[in-house]
Order: structure tokens, then C-alpha cells, then sequence
């Protein structure tokens, strides 16, 4: 490792561990959208069908922050979907401002599908490792969040 004035540098960026996080996250993503694709969904219609699946009622907000893009990303995502009858929202909200989201039953059955695609994708990533391995990688990438407590950035 080399040291400057103000510290240590990062070294070999083929060793970085950011490095190789971000390789994983694009690899994941490539192999997501390549599942994903012969139901015609992307990533985040895809992840924004799994939350309401698992969370119904959830508003764009909400969705947004879980989908990791932005409320104006989440809108174009919702009426997309909403256009493709596989999600509804009142027209107006049942109280406040927040218009909660629900799947219809096309959109619950496709989200079933793209779980199991999505899921087929996450057994390949983990194949490599032992059961045990994978809850140790679980708990080592929940004490990686955890050490850099930040704002969630949406990447859109």
C-alpha cells in the first residue's frame, strides 16, 4: 500500500472490495435483466412488483426509497404498470396525499413468475457457496451496510 499525506491509498482496485461489490451488483443486474426480459419486465418493474407483493398498499414514496430510484422514477414505473392493468391506484388518496398501490391479479401472477426468474438468478450467484457460506456472506454484507450508515442514493 502506498501512504500520501492524507493517508492510505486504495492499492490494487482488482482487490478493492467496492470494486468487486460493484462487479457483483452489475453482474447481478445483467443476469436480472436477461431473466427478466421474456416476461417484459425490467429491474425495477420487477422490484417494484416484489415489494408490492410482499408490502401491499405501499405509496410511490415508499416505493421509491425501496426500489433504490427516485419518487419521479417510481411514478413512470407505477403508470407503466398501471397501464399494463398489473397494478391500480385510487384516483384519489384515502387519506393524506400518499395514493397506496396494489397488485391486480395479472400483476400478482406475473410478479410470482418474475420471483421465481429472479430467485433462479440468486441460486446461480450463490451456487458456489456452502449454506453456511451463504448466511456468512448475508451477515458480512449486513455489517458492510451497517459500517456506512448514509442517505440512500437513487440511481434510477
Amino acid at each position: 500500500m502506498r501512504q500520501t499525506e492524507e493517508g492510505e491509498m486504495l492499492g490494487d482496485v482488482d482487490r478493492s472490495v467496492g470494486y468487486l461489490l460493484k462487479q457483483a451488483a452489475l453482474a447481478l443486474r445483467s443476469a436480472m435483466d436477461t431473466a427478466l426480459s421474456p416476461l417484459g419486465l425490467t429491474v425495477p418493474q420487477y422490484a417494484c412488483l416484489e415489494q408490492l407483493g410482499q408490502r401491499p398498499g405501499l405509496s410511490n414514496a415508499q416505493l421509491a426509497e425501496a426500489v433504490f430510484v427516485t419518487r419521479q422514477s417510481m411514478n413512470l414505473v407505477l403508470r407503466g404498470l398501471q397501464e399494463r392493468e398489473l397494478v391500480t391506484r385510487p384516483a384519489t388518496a384515502p387519506r393524506g396525499r400518499a395514493l397506496p398501490s396494489h397488485l391486480t391479479p395479472a400483476g400478482r401472477e406475473l410478479w410470482q413468475a418474475a420471483s421465481v426468474a429472479v430467485r433462479a438468478v440468486e441460486k446461480r450467484m450463490l451456487a458456489p457457496f456452502s449454506p453456511a457460506g451463504q448466511e456468512a456472506l448475508r451477515r458480512d454484507l449486513a455489517a458492510c451496510i451497517a459500517a456506512l450508515p448514509a442517505r440512500r442514493h437513487p440511481e434510477g
